[in-house]
Parts: C-alpha cells; structure tokens; sequence
C-alpha cells in the first residue's frame, strides 16, 4: 500500500514552506492543500482543531500539527538526507536555536515593521538586532547553522534568510543591514541561492503585496 503523504499550508507562510524544504530534501512525494486562512477548509479544522491553522502534515491518516515538531517526525520517518544532528548535544543546541527564532526573532521582526508606534518599532528593532547577533555569533564561519549541508536550524531560519528582506522592503524597516551582520547576510543569500530552497520560496511581490494588504505599509506609513 502506498504512502499517504499529505500537507495542508499557505503559499505565503514560512512555517508551511519549511515542511515542503524538508520533504524535497528527503524526496519524500506528497500532496499539497493550499488553504484559504480566512476561510479554513473542514478537512484543516478536522486535522487541527486545537489550533486550526497551518501547516498540518498527515501520514498514512495520522495528523501531526506545528512545523517544528513536523520537521522532527520527517527526519525521524524517512531516512536519507539527514535535518537534525545525530549527536544528541547537538541535536539539543539545534532546538534551542530553533526555538529562539520562532519565540524571539520572528516576534521582535513583526513589532519592528508592524508596531503600533514608532517607539515600539524601534525598541523592537534594538531587540531584533541583539538576537540576530547572538545567531550571527552562533554561526562563525560554517557555511550553514548545520554544516556543510542545510540542516534543522536553516530550515526554521528560512525565515530570516528571505522573509526578513520581504519585510524590510514591505515596510522600510532595516532589520539586518549587511555591515552589522555579514556571516548571516552571507549564510541567507547560500540559503535561498540553494536549488530546493529557491523552488520553495513564494513569489517576492506578490508576497510584499499581500502584507501590505494584511499588516499594512507598518513603518513606511
């Protein structure tokens, strides 16, 4: 019986897109569900009804929600190309970093271009700065946060190697000026120049387009 490899996302979603990097870098066949967020299908609020949003991953009928804990289950399923570590220290400091993008970089980004003031915004831009430092400092000189390869902190970092630029030129906020940050500036353009990365990354305008439909013009207002 054949596998049933399902993934319900956004096509503007980092946290969905994530999935569809990791699956490509497995070569794990799957089909995709682009999902309406404002009018969420019956099938993503049956596989997800605690939180009811995307990405939800489904294998053989079983429903697995939250891209970090997805992004686990694929590297600990399929064999092959390898996501997480397999020392477990380093595989700890892999979910560390992880989570501290999700938890402190992406909020601090979002307050930063969207705040409710300029005061905010700025003081979020202070914050951003101070975590994007101890990532920059994280990476020395490794090619990527896993190596040689792409790894699990790459794959979360997705969204500051090209999100972070869409937001910067969504709103004109300067989140990671080039002389500040050069390892990290220098690890996103490897990241999103790589093959699979850049068949997983949403078209640059039309996402600008859509936050500025969502969020707003933020700073630039």
């Amino acid at each position: 019986m054949a596998e049933e490899v399902l993934l319900f996302g956004m096509w503007g979603s980092s946290y969905s897109r994530r999935i569809e990097v990791a699956l490509k870098l497995k070569g794990v066949q799957y089909k995709y569900f682009e999902e309406d967020l404002t009018n969420k299908s019956p099938s993503l609020l049956k596989y997800n009804p605690i939180h009811k949003r995307i990405p939800v991953f489904v294998h053989n009928g079983k429903p697995i929600a939250e891209s970090q804990v997805i992004l686990e289950y694929i590297d600990e399923t399929w064999q092959g190309y390898p996501i997480l570590p397999k020392d477990p220290h380093e595989r700890a400091v892999a979910r560390f970093w992880a989570k501290f993008i999700d938890e402190k970089c992406l909020n601090a980004a979002f307050k930063a271009c969207w705040g409710a003031d300029q005061k905010e915004r700025e003081k979020a831009v202070e914050e951003v700065n101070e975590q994007l430092r101890f990532l920059e400092d994280e990476l020395k000189e490794k090619r990527f946060f896993g190596g040689e390869e792409i790894g699990f902190v790459d794959i979360v970092g997705n969204v500051i190697a090209f999100w972070f630029g869409v937001f910067e030129e969504a709103t004109g906020a300067e989140l990671m000026p080039r002389q500040k940050f050069p390892k990290l500036c220098k690890w996103a353009n490897e990241f999103v120049s790589h093959g699979v990365i850049k068949e997983s990354l949403p078209p640059r305008d039309k996402l600008i387009a859509y936050l500025h439909n969502r969020f707003g013009a933020g700073t630039s207002k």
